[in-house]
Order: structure tokens, then C-alpha cells, then sequence
């Protein structure tokens, strides 16, 4: 996907230079031409090709982050298991 966006690049790249410094050409119409013909088309096809990626990427960071507050949860805390708790509050004794 990269290496058709560098090969595309340096096209638009060699078409400005030429728009550049031709004897009908100008500066601007260079910048025009790289503008319109190369970066302003080519971030849009990258932009729609790296969707999925940036699903992914939103989904896994979801996950981690569920999976991070999971493991931070107090073990103090009731569950909705059937067993019984592992933390036992130990009586406390009174003096007499």
C-alpha cells in the first residue's frame, strides 16, 4: 500500500517540477498541481485504506482497558459467585 503511495508521490513530485520550469508554467500552478494531483487525493485513499486498521486498533485499546480495570477491581468487593468470600473479617475481641 506504501510503496504505490511513494511511487504516486514522486510522479506528482516530477509533474510539479516540470509544471515548475516549463516556459508556460509558474510556481503556482506547481503547487497547485502537487496539491490537488498528489496530497490532498492521496491522504483521502490512505485515510479510507487505514480504516480497518484504526478499528482494530479502537478495539484492542477497549479491550486492554476493560481488561486493566477488571484487574484493579477491589478484591474486597462482593461478587455474584456462589462461594464463599477468601477475605474473612477477623472478630474483634473486647477487653474486660
Amino acid at each position: 500500500m506504501y510503496l504505490v503511495a511513494i511511487a504516486w508521490m514522486y510522479v506528482v513530485v516530477m509533474m510539479a517540477v516540470v509544471e515548475a520550469t516549463s516556459a508556460n508554467g509558474t510556481v503556482l500552478g506547481a503547487i497547485f498541481t502537487f496539491v490537488l494531483y498528489g496530497a490532498l487525493p492521496l491522504s483521502v485513499v490512505l485515510y479510507i485504506l487505514r480504516s480497518p486498521a484504526r478499528k482494530r486498533a479502537r478495539l484492542a485499546a477497549e479491550t486492554t482497558a476493560e481488561k486493566v480495570f477488571a484487574a484493579e477491581a477491589s478484591p474486597n468487593e462482593p461478587d455474584s459467585s456462589d462461594h464463599a468470600s477468601g477475605d474473612t473479617v477477623t472478630p474483634e475481641r473486647k477487653e474486660a
